[in-house]
């Protein structure tokens, strides 16, 4: 049984991430974590002990937290009724980062499944700014969806890589779920800036060969693109339904998500898009 996280703040935007989590995982049995964090805007603890009346405040903020997420689980248990998943419940006066480290340390968790603002959103043009932390700081795999993004299969998959990885079954196998259970193909994408390729990345190229020769997949290369151009001018071609990448500080992942680059990055992605931790 797979425990997957759906951080939510009641927006569209969270619920519709739940949804898709929901119909990806559709034939696993799974538990998902509904949880919501929850703190005063200014939060002071000396502060708090100096006025009561804040308590009270938090409280009330508790109370309303368990009361919409129990209203999330029921127009889930009434719109999807699937004797594979079962819902807990998580409200915490705690911020979103921490308290996810906490339950990586109480629960062993699969997968993080969250909203993402999408590439129309004034300044967070990427994920927003929790996303980006739980991506950046997340343990396990982090999944985020794009606002308004409607669930569709993952028949094809876009893997961009500089074959700086050395990947394994392990780090892979994430990928190879989805597309075992949705038959899908993976789009393994190389934009090689001139140069030929070094006898590192000639071997984890070959390591990725084989461990997806069971699954259907083909190697592209795009000379002349950085990363962000090639994602988008791939799209242009293909109707890809699935971004992938595996967090790497030593590769391409860490400039092309951390860094300047981040605005160009979040232009182009419109899809749900999978961060998969180098160390798992």
């Amino acid at each position: 049984m797979k425990n997957i996280l759906l951080p939510t703040d009641f927006s569209d935007n969270s619920w519709n991430a739940i949804q898709y989590a929901i119909e990806l995982f559709k034939d696993q049995k799974c538990n998902f974590f509904l949880l919501n964090t929850y703190t005063p805007t200014l939060y002071n603890f000396e502060f708090m002990k100096l006025n009561k009346g804040k308590v009270g405040l938090i409280e009330t903020m508790n109370e309303t937290s368990k009361n919409n997420i129990q209203e999330v689980k029921d127009k889930i248990e009434n719109q999807f009724k699937n004797p594979n998943h079962t819902f807990s419940k998580i409200s915490s006066f705690n911020t979103l980062i921490s308290e996810i480290e906490e339950l990586q340390e109480d629960y062993v968790i699969d997968f993080i499944v969250m909203g993402a603002k999408g590439a129309t959103a004034s300044k967070e043009v990427l994920f927003g700014s929790n996303a980006v932390h739980v991506i950046k700081n997340a343990k396990c795999p982090v999944l985020a969806v794009p606002s308004g993004f409607t669930f569709e299969s993952p028949q094809e998959i876009l893997f961009p890589s500089d074959y700086e990885v050395s990947f394994s079954e392990k780090r892979v196998q994430q990928i190879l779920d989805i597309a075992n259970r949705y038959h899908s193909r993976i789009n393994i994408l190389n934009a090689p800036y001139g140069c030929g390729l070094s006898k590192n990345q000639e071997n984890n190229n070959q390591k990725l060969e084989n461990l997806f020769k069971n699954i259907t997949h083909l190697f592209h290369s795009l000379n002349g693109k950085n990363v962000t151009e090639a994602i988008a001018n791939f799209q242009l071609g293909v109707r890809v339904n699935l971004l992938v990448m595996i967090k790497n500080k030593h590769s391409f992942f860490e400039n092309l998500f951390f860094k300047s680059n981040i605005n160009q990055v979040g232009f182009h992605i419109n899809i749900p898009f999978l961060v998969i931790p180098y160390k798992l």
